[in-house]
């Protein structure tokens, strides 16, 4: 059969990974209308690295033209690389999200690309199967979890394919990437606001606007009817003298009524004293409610008769108030009315068996002027504990030790995650879909803004009963997210209910938070309704065609033929995300399992075939390690069988537990997933790391890895055969070298690759060779591991950097090598001398230098800080890179970028090798765990652009004078 000529993609040579980092850091920080805030979903990929990756996976590398002698030279295949860079940096920014322009750009790369590629292949067999210069190859992910990357491949124009076993997973992804491609443009039918809150409406209602108007005013309607129906259990309450008397601003206002935001609870268990009579006591790890210092509010218990009230105090509380009845770490507490130490052993036993009660401490009330704490009464006790549900969700928990706190003290069933009231609240709300469903199909159908057919969504269906179904399916969103703020497993943060899973893991938590779903603050019903039509309206893509299914990823009938496949797979020790996600399942099966019965239609959410190395289900480590490879070895298998030819296909590593040694930067997992993917077939052709979490500051993040790495594969050529470990040792030695130079930004003019992140980005062209083949063979003829060949590619990486390659200076190469022995310490003259004649120079040059200091026997190197602050290397007779280096983090630290770059104007010969140097320096530090060292030169390469471009607008003034050592 004819070969496919398939050109080097974008992401197989060259990114701006700096710019997609920067985007994807500040992503963390935007909340209202991101896809993340539609419903949970946990360690999403952020929105621009899934665009940035996707488009340069889908877009030819400006170079392949010279690869098949078409003339282009190296300049112009740098300016075009430079144009496809100018796309990535504005696709980015989140602000484009939706900028139909900037979007337009990077859709005719893409075009233009394949139409390029089809016309290449155009004498193909299966030209008119695999190369139709008129339609796109589509996309699929195939283990979507939040819809990020399925998300992101539409809105870069291809038709989008969501896969994934999790069926709350599957129902994000339908609500993503499936129902908005139906309903474009259509103009609201539902009544119009009574409470616009000063929206200003639509008059053309484009692109998602309608869908998300209709979701806003059918969730106030059903605010109204859920209000009237629960008024009684969430009544307000009266402003006494002695509320008024703590707040000033309420004085005058006693008799009024103000609305509850909360209920702030503590749990209780008889006591384990006999003389308490079998008393319920609190158990509580604080009694602050709000506040700090001397405005902070506190719950005083009042200790009268045997029995206990609790009063709201305001000041500073002292240290036993902020500790609550607790008694060190764990659940270890102390009776209240005895004192008696209440043992985690006793408090897991009375819990089991049902005793676990609660006691009410305060209420947090809404004025016009902020938050009110007050005492709680008795009756507003009654009331809460007055609801009686009819409906619970009946969903049994894992019990998973590591992941699931509460079915340790007897809550073993979803049910008993929420109180009787938030359950009636949660209940109400879910029975109203159906109302919700019947109305907006009354008023679509009256509207004539749909056709009447009755073709139901989970069918492709377009009209008003789809659209009525629609409509439900984003308010059961509603109710789910208000799930995750209306639970008995609630925190209070201050002036804010924290989200049950504001960690993944469903924790245990004694003193909890009741929000009131009516009030206009923290956790109520309209917010989460206003969260979800906000990403309806500002982040979905309307138009282009998706679909979702559920499907295991081992197997094959789940996957498309000849897809552009990027996917983020779980990770080795994944956490389990089945077992925490029943918590929602319980509320969006009843909710919409008439609608999707086949998506919805087991009790729980599926375990068994999920794929983590979770040694509970599988019989200890050994055992989940060997069910992971296999599974993701099927995995990779389909996906490289599935995936078209002319695209590599894209792979998420979610890096973590790094351990740094002398080897360098590796783990259990990591090598574990490596060999997956190299077993079913792919070899690895590069590694990018991408950075998805916010940054707290350089000096607290130092060494923090990249939270991604991308994996970059192409199915590996059937033909190719086994090398020997000297020829992978060869390889390495003559093909790394280049690709380092690229990724410390020797010739690409890009940003540097930080410190950092260099092992894990150059384990790529180090694996592409090790993957390349079919197996590297051992002396012995054993196939060479993973692990093995991941220690020898960093041994390449060391031999590199290390000054004593024969690139630098021989100053340098003593102060490198007397810093690994001794960093700034002392040591022995003796030595120093021995080493300095080894390394061709002596310690009384090296002095001469002004790099270290000798006397009284003792030789130490200086500190950046130690440098003379107004050196000029024009002027120096004896410049060692190790000087230059640190005089550059000197004048970087103390004068910032601009005055670093001016410096190097004066010695850019040089730039090079202080760049090297520094790399060197941080492997070192990071290995020997040398945070503050480390940083320095962490920093340094961090801002070398910045530094470079600085030096280029100062011009290269002059050149030394003194000796080119």
């Amino acid at each position: 059969m004819t070969d496919i000529k398939s050109p080097k993609k974008l992401i197989e040579v060259a990114l701006p990974l700096d710019d997609i980092n920067a985007a994807a850091a500040r992503e963390k920080s935007i909340r209202h209308g991101h896809p993340s805030t539609l419903h949970l979903w946990w360690a999403r990929r952020p929105l621009a690295a899934a665009r940035a990756v996707l488009f340069a996976q889908l877009v030819n590398d400006p170079g392949y033209q010279r690869e098949l002698g078409y003339g282009v030279n190296k300049q112009e295949a740098e300016r075009k690389r430079e144009k496809l860079f100018d796309i990535i940096r504005e696709l980015v920014k989140w602000e484009n999200t939706n900028n139909e322009e900037v979007l337009n750009r990077a859709r005719e790369a893409i075009w233009e690309s394949w139409r390029e590629t089809c016309h290449l292949n155009r004498n193909h067999p299966q030209a008119a199967e695999l190369f139709n210069p008129e339609k796109l190859p589509a996309a699929h992910d195939p283990f979507a979890g939040g819809g990020t990357i399925p998300l992101e491949a539409q809105r870069l124009g291809l038709q989008s394919n969501a896969s994934d076993l999790n069926p709350v997973a599957v129902m994000i992804n339908k609500s993503m990437v499936e129902i908005p491609a139906r309903f474009s443009g259509i103009s609201p039918v539902g009544p119009e606001s009574a409470i616009k809150k000063q929206r200003v409406l639509s008059e053309k209602w484009e692109g998602l606007s309608g869908l998300a108007e209709d979701v806003r005013r059918y969730g106030e309607w059903m605010q109204k009817k859920a209000h009237d129906a629960l008024k009684n259990h969430y009544p307000k309450v009266v402003v006494t003298s002695e509320i008024s008397e703590s707040y000033p601003h309420l004085r005058g206002s006693e008799g009024q009524e103000l609305t509850v935001i909360a209920w702030v609870w503590a749990r209780t268990i008889p006591s384990p004293n006999p003389a308490a009579m079998g008393k319920e006591i609190p158990i509580t790890s604080t009694f602050v409610i709000a506040g700090s210092g001397e405005k902070t509010a506190f719950v005083e218990p009042v200790v009268e008769g045997g029995n206990y009230r609790f009063d709201v105090k305001f000041g500073k509380p002292g240290s036993e108030a902020k500790k609550g009845t607790k008694l060190g770490r764990g659940a270890n507490f102390f009776c209240l009315l005895t004192g008696t130490p209440i043992p985690e052993k006793y408090l897991k036993k009375e819990a089991s068996e049902g005793r676990l009660g609660q006691k009410l401490m305060a209420v947090i009330l809404e004025s016009s002027k902020g938050k009110v704490v007050a005492s709680p009464s008795l009756e507003m006790e009654e009331v809460a504990l007055s609801a009686s549900p009819s409906f619970r969700p009946d969903v049994e928990l894992s019990k998973h030790p590591q992941y699931m706190g509460p079915p340790r003290y007897g809550m073993t069933n979803a049910s008993d995650l929420f109180t009787d009231r938030q359950t009636l609240a949660l209940g109400t709300f879910l029975s109203l879909l159906d109302d919700v469903e019947k109305k907006v199909l009354d008023d679509a159908a009256s509207s004539g803004a749909l056709s009447n057919d009755k073709e139901p969504l989970r069918s492709g269906g377009a009209g008003a009963f789809a659209y009525a179904q629609a409509i439900r399916t984003y308010l059961s969103f509603g109710v789910d997210r208000s799930s995750n703020y209306w639970s008995a497993l609630n925190a209070w943060g201050g002036g804010f209910v924290v989200q049950v899973f504001s960690r993944q893991v469903l924790p245990m938590v004694w003193d909890f938070v009741e929000v009131n779903p009516f009030s206009s603050s923290t956790g109520n019903w309209l917010g989460a309704v206003e969260w979800v039509s906000k990403v309806v309206e500002r982040s979905l893509v309307p138009g282009n065609s998706g679909f979702a299914l559920q499907a295991d990823a081992s197997s094959k009938v789940s996957y498309l033929e000849n897809s552009v496949i990027s996917t983020d797979p779980p990770y080795y020790d994944n956490v389990p995300y089945a077992d925490i996600s029943d918590y929602f399942y319980a509320w969006l099966r009843p909710a919409l399992k008439k609608v999707y019965p086949e998506v919805l239609g087991t009790i729980n959410v599926p375990k068994s075939n999920e794929l983590v190395a979770d040694s509970q289900r599988h019989g200890g480590k050994q055992g989940a390690e060997k069910y992971f490879l296999s599974g993701m070895i099927e995995a990779m298998s389909n996906i490289s069988e599935a995936s078209h030819s002319s695209f590599p296909v894209t792979i998420y590593y979610a890096f973590r537990q790094g351990e740094s040694t002398d080897e360098g930067t590796g783990n259990t997992g990591w090598e574990t997933f490596l060999n997956a993917v190299i077993d079913s077939g792919f070899s690895i052709v590069g590694t990018w790391p991408i950075r998805t979490e916010r940054p707290t500051g350089m000096k607290v993040n130092w060494n923090a890895l990249a939270s991604s790495i991308v994996l970059v594969c192409r199915k590996r050529e059937s033909y190719v055969g086994s090398i020997s470990r000297r020829e992978f040792q060869r390889y390495l030695r003559e093909q790394m070298p280049e690709s380092l130079e690229t990724m410390i930004g020797g010739e690409s003019g890009q940003a540097p690759i930080a410190p950092v992140d260099l092992a894990q980005a150059a384990i790529g062209p180090g694996m592409a060779i090790y993957s390349k083949y079919e197996a590297v063979l051992n002396q012995d003829g054993s196939r060479m591991s993973v692990h093995d060949a991941l220690v020898l590619i960093n041994r390449t990486i060391t031999d590199f950097l290390n000054p004593d390659s024969g690139n630098f200076d021989a100053d340098t190469q003593f102060c490198s090598s007397w810093f690994d022995q001794y960093a700034w310490s002392e040591g022995p003259f003796g030595e120093a001398d021995t080493l300095a004649r080894a390394k061709g120079t002596s310690v009384d040059g090296v002095r001469e230098a002004g790099v270290v200091e000798s006397g009284g026997g003792k030789v130490r190197l200086l500190k950046w800080g130690e440098f003379e602050s107004d050196w000029d290397p024009t002027y120096d007779k004896r410049t060692p890179v190790w000087e230059a280096c640190h005089q550059m983090i000197r004048r970087l630290q103390n004068h910032g970028e601009s005055a670093a770059g001016e410096l190097l104007a004066k010695m850019p010969e040089k730039g090079e090798a202080i760049r090297q140097l520094s790399y060197h320096l941080y492997t070192l530090c990071e290995r020997k765990r040398w945070a503050e060292e480390a940083r320095a030169y962490n920093e340094l390469i961090g801002s070398w652009h910045a530094i470079v471009a600085a030096s280029h607008e100062t011009g290269h003034t002059g050149e030394q004078v003194g000796l080119d050592i």
